[in-house]
């Protein structure tokens, strides 16, 4: 947690990832206690999904599984890149030739490494249930439609999911062992760690962080949450993405070349 003192009160920021490992020994018991303490919490918001937008994605979906035009990989990816993605398919009995980058991304940190398996209750889930029982104002940033979100995607070139590709492949040839350490490291307020670490630099570099109009609105919706969080009264607690705080040019960045004093871990 990262404190920030105001004119006009306290402004607490929770650096999240998602998926943490129960094998990661954390205590919730601070951050429930400073939820409680708060006057206003604000945690992340669901996209919002119509039942227009699940039909959409059925009579669209090979759009977002396959390449397109009955390309395959070897059109869009140079030696090392097939060399590797080649090896990963021999390893895991999988054709990967027709999927698209950000599919075969997915199933290979989700399936392969199995990063979001064996999990407990991420900060918002604490953050949540803690000002519930509390009766603490919980606010949550601008909801995206489904729509948005669907067309984004369908929108996007091949090209633009290869860096995703690559990660994911790095993540995966990593193993396993990156997905406790980056959650010990988390734990332990190590940020640049977790930052370097493979699976967080995969998953930042996937849809929707890595796609600029997205990613860019992302950022921008928690920097406006909290910029009006730090000219309200009071305590507010806001549980927010890791990489959205502590990236370079963040929000923390971006705090304190306004000027705020910053009590916390080191980000960089």
């Amino acid at each position: 947690m990262w404190t920030i003192y105001t004119e006009t009160g306290t402004v607490v920021l929770v650096g999240e990832i998602r998926a943490v490992p129960k094998s990661t020994p954390w205590q919730p018991d601070r951050l429930e206690e400073a939820t409680g303490e708060a006057q206003r919490v604000i945690i992340r918001s669901q996209p919002k999904i119509s039942p227009g937008d699940i039909f959409r994605l059925i009579f669209r979906g090979g759009r977002f599984t396959k390449l397109p035009d009955k390309t395959v990989a070897a059109d869009y990816l140079d030696a090392a890149q097939l060399e590797r993605l080649a090896a990963l398919e021999a390893e895991y009995d999988k054709d990967y030739s027709r999927g698209s980058f950000l599919m075969t991304a997915f199933d290979l940190l989700a399936r392969r490494l199995d990063f979001d398996d064996d999990t407990g209750d991420d900060a918002t889930d604490i953050v949540r249930e803690a000002a519930e029982d509390a009766d603490v104002p919980i606010e949550r940033p601008a909801r995206f439609r489904g729509e948005d979100l669907l067309d984004n995607l369908a929108e996007a070139e091949p090209e633009s999911h290869i860096p995703c590709l690559e990660a994911a492949m790095t993540a995966t040839e990593a193993g396993q062992s990156i997905i406790e350490a980056r959650g010990d490291d988390w734990r332990r307020l190590d940020v640049p760690a977790v930052m370097a670490n493979p699976l967080e630099i995969a998953l930042g570099q996937c849809w929707p962080w890595a796609d600029r109009q997205l990613g860019e609105e992302i950022r921008g919706i928690w920097s406006d949450a909290i910029e009006n969080a730090a000219r309200s009264d009071g305590t507010t607690l806001a549980v927010v993405p890791l990489r959205v705080l502590a990236e370079q040019d963040g929000v923390l960045d971006e705090l304190e070349n306004r000027g705020f004093e910053i009590g916390g871990p080191n980000w960089r």
